[in-house]
């Protein structure tokens, strides 16, 4: 039955999605002509590799020979010339797609497509949730992560499932900044009581008197780290900028379904927790937010979670300092990408192997909020400490690190110098669904920077003299097709030199460089 109902939706996405790219007829005068920038064929090689690349023994909602179909009526398209960052583009949404899994309550997503023991019902794990929702809200058919948010807080008899508060959370932000993307307000307005009960579970379970939240490294999904220990109750810079993150998010939903008094009940939240986390996880010392232990001291080790503040713009001023150490061999900076620990501390990579240790290995989790992180530092912050050169090779980085023995590979995590992944050759790691990789693509990289009004802001952080060209294609954005193309002699794309922005194939911006663009449509 599943297959049957999965082949109508793909019938029905595809014929919606170039229906919606034919040419206007005379009946539409007055309508632009969408301009359709790359056609979906030119891509299908990369599946028909992934496809024939490794065994399928796991098969999810839309198995490896629907997968093509599947991507061209749900995906944007990307073009670049760095054939590895092209290639990785198709392999993340190909694996992301492994996850998703049909139950008789929706669809849900998984995060390791073998059954974990520790996982709830259908072998959901809330970790990376956050990121699931930060990735999928990109996908034309939201029903996929609207049915998975949807299992996590009621499908357990019109309840939130048993294991939802077992990690630390990012929901409520996530969830806003999906409705940026599809615009969907009935939805998300829906989900308000959901994610005020999951913050006040949140308040009753980890809240301390000081007001700031505390919690294990292992329900951060970060056990092992040099600052905490699986059973120690330290503030951790993860979990109060959730928070605040959620708050805000939480204060804006409330905004929005005409609820004034809890707007205001969460504003304040945000702001007193945005003042604690700068007044005492800040060390001024190290100019560095870090985990304060269950003592009241600092834990005296940066880690890759002192950037988490920025992924949800809660630092005011002057701790943008904290971003030399991605630059640094001694702070974060090793061959293969960013560590989880400063590569400088006594205690790096001391804990052994390989038991899922978070004390300077790259795991991929947090490369991604990292970059999420920066790329919000450099959009909305007045500081000149990273800039795109420094994104970009960091997002170099990133691609370069997701192979393995010649092939594509998302696992969990790596070796910093030698770029071996540290469970590489377990049934588990392979298709690890922990991380954002797309997401990265097209709002950092590209620079699709979502907002809340009739504005398309693009901002590409890639320096002039790194790609002669690019696009992003087919981006469903607000109810639109949005289209981005950077293009630098104008003899790629035939549309003339420089940055262009279309909007349902009607240019709305365009500028002879790679520079910031804010564009009414």
């Amino acid at each position: 039955m599943y297959k049957l109902k999965n082949t109508i939706k793909l019938t029905l996405i595809i014929a919606f999605t170039w229906m919606s790219l034919l040419p206007a007829t005379a009946s539409q005068k007055g309508k632009s002509n969408e301009k359709q920038i790359l056609q979906a064929k030119d891509f299908k090689h990369y599946v028909d590799y992934f496809n024939r690349m490794e065994d399928e023994n796991i098969t999810g909602a839309i198995p490896n020979a629907e997968s093509w179909e599947w991507m061209k009526a749900n995906i944007p398209l990307f073009e670049c010339p760095q054939a590895n960052f092209e290639e990785m583009y198709y392999y993340r949404w190909w694996t992301l797609r492994k996850h998703i899994k049909e139950t008789p309550k929706g669809y849900v997503m998984t995060e390791f497509l073998v059954q974990r023991p520790y996982a709830d019902k259908y072998n959901m794990i809330s970790c990376a949730l956050g990121h699931h929702i930060y990735e999928s809200r990109w996908l034309r058919d939201r029903e996929y992560v609207n049915d998975y948010v949807h299992v996590w807080f009621r499908g357990n008899e019109g309840g939130k499932m048993n294991k939802l508060l077992k990690f630390s959370s990012w929901t409520a932000n996530a969830l806003y900044n999906k409705y940026l993307v599809d615009g969907n307000k009935e939805y998300l307005v829906d989900m308000l009581p959901d994610l005020l009960s999951e913050y006040e579970a949140w308040e009753i379970e980890k809240k301390t008197p000081s007001g700031l939240f505390w919690q294990y490294d292992v329900r951060d999904g970060m056990e092992e780290q040099i600052s905490g220990g699986r059973h120690v109750k330290n503030k951790r810079p993860t979990i109060n900028s959730y928070m605040y993150g959620n708050a805000k998010a939480i204060a804006k939903i409330a905004s929005l379904a005409g609820k004034k008094k809890v707007t205001e009940k969460y504003e304040a939240k945000a702001d007193t927790l945005q003042k604690l986390v700068n007044n005492s996880l800040w060390n001024a010392e190290a100019n560095f937010y870090e985990t304060v232990n269950e003592k009241g001291g600092f834990a005296e080790v940066r880690e890759e979670i002192g950037f988490i503040p920025w992924y949800f713009n809660l630092p005011q001023e002057k701790q943008e300092s904290a971003w030399e150490q991605v630059k640094s061999t001694q702070g974060f900076l090793a061959p293969f990408g960013l560590t989880t620990a400063e590569r400088s501390h006594p205690e790096f990579r001391s804990h052994g192997c390989c038991s899922c240790e978070w004390d300077g290995a790259i795991w991929p989790f947090a490369t991604s909020q990292t970059m999420t992180a920066m790329a919000n530092l450099i959009n909305n912050y007045d500081q000149d400490v990273v800039n795109d050169s420094i994104y970009f090779r960091l997002m170099e980085l990133y691609v370069e690190s997701q192979y393995y023995r010649g092939r594509p590979y998302i696992g969990e995590y790596l070796d910093e110098v030698t770029g071996y992944w540290l469970k590489g050759d377990q049934e588990r790691s392979r298709y690890y669904n922990h991380s954002t990789f797309n997401d990265l693509i097209i709002t950092g990289l590209v620079g699709l920077r979502p907002r809340d009004d009739q504005k398309i802001e693009v901002n590409p952080l890639i320096p002039e003299d790194k790609w002669d060209w690019f696009s992003l294609d087919q981006v469903s954005y607000q109810g639109k097709s949005v289209s981005i193309i950077w293009d630098k002699t104008g003899e790629k794309y035939k549309l003339g030199k420089g940055l262009i922005v279309l909007v349902d194939g009607k240019e709305v911006g365009r500028s002879e460089h790679l520079e910031h663009l804010i564009c009414k449509y």
